[in-house]
């Protein structure tokens, strides 16, 4: 695990492993969650591929730089700020996000990546695909959403239920109580985990880093955002999109909305998942990102080739 503090003065948190000569992959985490939420058969596996790839924690998660002077924000008010003239306060957008990973990349020397990111994540890699075109190789957009996320009766539920949780996350035993209670909550119904597995994988994440007020701080760069639809017709990388069938978080149609609004963009439905990363799935979602990237480098390839052809054509 490396620390590096880039121009905004945050410092982010990172794994980099993987041929420095290779093409690089930079995933990009979710809402409250940190970099070792991407399960290690996933990232290494990747790396094992051929790739240099990159982890990291998003600020104010995991070992990343907290912003506790931003304190706890007023949820309500911001979202009643993008309906009504009332000004709130809002710690950070996406786009504060956005930058952070430019910039991580500007750290370390890297021009251009393959991005890959999950749920809020997602979100994030959509931004950088569409404003910055020139970094991003392509890009694998997983179980996230082009949209602000929308209410329905099913994740209403869902929000609900976690809530009763969230006010025990003081204590540590309360913390590792919500992470197990979470994961089963939004975890995909076809590939169940037990709960030893979910404690093992709680208690780790919680003795690592701990950090609820920056949930609320991300939540507020989610709600604050502007929806994403205008930008998607902007993307001209390489686009795969994965979604869960069965995801409460993200419904499928969030899915489906993302790869309609991106040009030839590739739409990867798995039966049965939700919004998180089943243990059985990583050898095939290994294979699926790989074999994505892969297919963006080599029509790179091409084009580098193509150009220097005419290039000589034109100096003859």
């Amino acid at each position: 695990m490396r620390t590096i503090k880039i121009k905004s003065g945050i410092t982010i948190s990172y794994q980099d492993k993987g041929k420095k000569s290779a093409p690089v992959i930079i995933m990009i985490m979710g809402l409250g969650a940190q970099l070792t939420v991407w399960p290690d058969e996933l990232y290494l596996g990747l790396v094992a591929k051929g790739f240099r790839v990159i982890r990291f924690d998003n600020r104010d998660t995991g070992l990343s730089s907290q912003l506790e002077q931003f304190g706890s924000p007023n949820l309500f008010k911001i979202w009643l700020n993008k309906r009504l003239p009332i000004k709130s306060r809002i710690p950070y957008t996406l786009d504060d996000m956005a930058n952070d990973v430019l910039e991580l990349m500007a750290e370390l020397k890297i021009k251009k990546a393959h991005l890959v990111g999950a749920s809020m994540g997602g979100m994030i890699a959509q931004i950088i695909a569409a404003k910055y075109k020139k970094k991003v190789l392509s890009l694998t957009s997983i179980m996230s959403s082009s949209s602000k996320p929308k209410l329905s009766a099913s994740n209403l539920k869902l929000f609900l239920q976690l809530a009763k949780h969230r006010r025990a996350q003081a204590s540590r035993d309360g913390a590792i109580h919500y992470n197990i209670r979470l994961n089963q909550l939004i975890g995909s119904p076809a590939y169940p985990q037990d709960e030893l597995a979910l404690r093992k994988q709680a208690t780790l994440g919680v003795d690592r880093a701990h950090n609820p007020q920056g949930f609320n701080r991300q939540l507020a760069a989610i709600t604050a955002s502007d929806c994403r639809q205008h930008l998607m017709p902007k993307i001209k990388a390489p686009t795969l999109v994965i979604h869960g069938s069965l995801d409460p978080v993200m419904p499928i149609a969030a899915g489906k909305q993302t790869a309609a609004q991106i040009r030839k963009a590739k739409l990867k439905i798995v039966n049965g998942m939700g919004h998180d990363f089943p243990p059985a799935l990583m050898v095939k979602m290994t294979k699926w990102i790989s074999k994505h990237v892969k297919k963006a480098e080599q029509k790179r390839a091409q084009k580098k080739l193509k150009k220097a052809v005419s290039g000589k054509r034109c100096h003859v």
